[in-house]
């Protein structure tokens, strides 16, 4: 996210500020399941629902730290803007195939995941038309 707001920032003509909020919908819809799973298992445990909350809030909070250092950081991020993107993004499809993928097709209820997989690609793609 914060590598967008660099590259719109520097005047980089490919990115449009559209676009960086577009992906920052988008992590930030990514970051309501991440959170429930980190919070889930803290309340199963007995943690209480606000500490529970707190914790899966906090998990989130990485990423509008890292994207403000990179805005401040953008005379060195922009050179290597592409980079970082197709790093970013090859991190989350090896995150995708090595982990979500084998894990979906365990139990009985695997067309579950399969559904959420291509609900998650719809929303990704409506916001994608629509704002885009």
């Amino acid at each position: 996210m914060g590598v967008c707001f660099a590259g719109f920032l520097a005047g980089n003509a490919g990115i449009a500020l559209l676009e960086a909020i577009i992906l920052a919908i988008g992590i930030a819809i990514q970051n309501i399941p991440e959170g429930a799973i980190i919070s889930m298992p803290l309340k199963m445990q007995g943690a209480s629902k606000k500490k529970a909350f707190l914790y899966g809030m906090l998990s989130g909070l990485v990423e509008p730290i890292a994207a403000m250092i990179t805005v401040l950081l953008i005379n060195i991020v922009v050179p290597i803007l592409p980079y970082l993107l197709a790093f970013a993004a090859g991190a989350m499809l090896f995150v995708v195939v090595e982990e979500l993928v084998p894990e979906m097709h365990e139990g009985k209820k695997s067309m579950i995941g399969v559904i959420g997989v291509t609900l998650g690609f719809v929303v990704m793609m409506v916001l994608d038309v629509m704002l885009g």
